[in-house]
């Protein structure tokens, strides 16, 4: 007889009586520190098994879980958690001083201290990972608690924040849903990312992000068998894949171009046949990329396109991506997608443009914590954008060209980064590079490309962009090449281009998104 289904995160596993026992009692320590339904609490956590008893805990009593980014910083951190009205912080120990340099009056810190396994995962010191003695204790938080008996409170939705490419990051407030329509959507989101409660699926990425923490509570609620990771390593990635029988995984491209980059001895040493369906989004994913995935994994890649906002809006399998290639997909059911221009009229087939979403019929409606106004403005009859530019082809398949905040428009001529990057990255050597605009006083702007690349491969800035040439048009050709082994990307796939960008327009008058 198969064993029942767990949850496994590194070395950690729990089964599900554990893992709700324990929410149950952290429930209860919540409760006691006058956390009731509609309050929020913060999760400054890297994936660990303390992530998702908190966030099992914080629906037990019909509060809302604010995962948070746990690279930001005091004011960052300060921000959200005023914004949140979060009364609790969920914080591992060596996180605990950043929470106490932003920690707004009132609200009480939980600290988690690490494991060893984390701890070296991540480069922490002893120390610094065991409990400092200032807040409550993880563990000792839940054994002084008898667990919450009560039948759960209609659960809120988390509230996810955005990214923050151009200004304050914004919180999402979804809009409740009854049991029967939530369960509905859910089959349906689950249906579309191809997986059922009896598979066992993964969760590679960073749960701080909207679909990995939606894969991964969505994944308990069902009591599926599911595996965290708790930092990307390829390697280990293929290791956990053969070891844990993994039939389903949600990715990101930046783990695709990580993991083709292994030496072949590698690559064929683990035994990938239990996959059945692998989901990928967040980010662009270059063609050449997406084809070299196919080749090794087989047809079994699926792609959807959408937002935090709008949920999953187009989709594509192998097959339909190899007849449309470098498409994100097409509308699914109840979705409809609108390329608009300036003066929001109706581009017509091939034409760029913005791209706006009418989400499908079960997802949940939304607006902004504070900001009504940021809502409004971005739907049009109904669609709304979340800041790309595309394309749709004749049958209906959607390309995105880039985001529209990172257009570059050099000598009156719109030229997108996406479109560059993914050629760059075509280049032996390359294993990652961002593309985005810079001053220019003939031009009003120019390319610029931050690459970084693996110094045996004796790359140069005339070999960059003699190869650029040999594949985009002159003007395409980024002016200035610099070599830089610390992109500011997340492990979601998303660039922080904006700190890229900032020195070289301080003084100037572009808007930095």
């Amino acid at each position: 007889m198969p064993p029942a289904p767990a949850i496994h995160c590194g070395s950690q596993t729990r089964d599900y009586p554990e893992l709700l026992a324990r929410a149950a009692r952290i429930a209860a320590g919540l409760q006691q520190l006058g956390v009731g339904a509609g309050d929020r609490i913060a999760i400054f956590l890297r994936n660990d098994m303390a992530f998702l008893e908190s966030s099992v805990a914080a629906g037990i009593l019909g509060v809302s879980p604010v995962p948070v980014n746990w690279h930001w910083k005091d004011d960052e951190l300060n921000y959200l958690l005023l914004d949140s009205s979060s009364k609790v912080v969920f914080a591992h120990s060596d996180l605990v001083p950043t929470v106490e340099a932003a920690l707004p009056d009132g609200v009480v810190i939980v600290e988690v201290p690490l494991t060893e396994e984390l701890a070296s995962l991540y480069g922490v010191p002893a120390d610094r990972a065991a409990a400092t003695g200032r807040h409550h204790e993880y563990e000792a938080f839940i054994a002084g608690h008898e667990p919450v008996t009560a039948a759960a409170q209609d659960a809120p939705l988390g509230v996810i924040y955005t990214s923050g490419t151009t200004g304050r990051p914004k919180g999402i407030i979804r809009e409740r849903m009854d049991p029967e329509t939530r369960l509905a959507g859910a089959l349906t989101v689950m249906s579309r990312l191809g997986f059922d409660p009896s598979m066992k699926t993964m969760v590679p990425a960073p749960m701080y992000h909207t679909a990995p923490n939606v894969h991964a509570l969505g994944a308990v609620s069902l009591g599926m068998d599911l595996t965290v990771l708790p930092k990307f390593d390829a390697e280990d990635f293929l290791r956990t894949v053969e070891a844990n029988q993994v039939d389903h995984i949600q990715m990101v491209p930046t783990m695709f171009v990580r993991l083709l980059k292994l030496p072949e001895e590698i690559k064929s040493k683990y035994d990938l046949s239990s996959l059945k369906n692998v989901v990928h989004a967040a980010a662009p994913c270059p063609p050449d990329v997406k084809h070299a995935m196919i080749e090794w994994w087989g047809p079994i890649i699926t792609e959807y396109y959408g937002g935090s906002e709008t949920g999953i809006a187009v989709w594509c399998d192998s097959p339909e991506w190899l007849a449309h290639p470098g498409t994100v997909g097409k509308a699914v059911d109840g979705a409809d997608i609108r390329i608009l221009g300036d003066d929001d009229e109706i581009l017509s087939v091939g034409e760029v443009g913005r791209v706006f979403i009418r989400p499908a019929d079960n997802w949940p409606n939304f607006t902004y914590i504070g900001d009504d106004e940021k809502r409004r403005n971005m739907e049009v009859d109904g669609y709304l954008t979340v800041g790309d530019v595309g394309r749709l082809d004749q049958d209906g398949f959607l390309y995105l060209c880039d985001r529209a905040n990172d257009m570059v428009i050099s000598g009156g001529v719109n030229i997108y980064p996406a479109e560059i990057e993914a050629a760059l990255f075509g280049l032996a050597g390359v294993r990652d590079v961002a593309v985005f605009g810079i001053p220019d006083d003939e031009f009003g702007e120019a390319l610029a490309a931050h690459i970084d690349a693996d110094p045996a491969a004796g790359l140069t800035e005339d070999a960059v962009r003699d190869y650029a040439r040999q594949k985009l048009a002159g003007y395409k050709v980024p002016k200035v090449v610099v070599f830089d082994s610390d992109l500011p990307r997340e492990d979601s796939g998303k660039l922080f281009k904006r700190k890229l960008r900032e020195p070289y327009w301080a003084g100037r008058d572009r808007l930095i998104n």
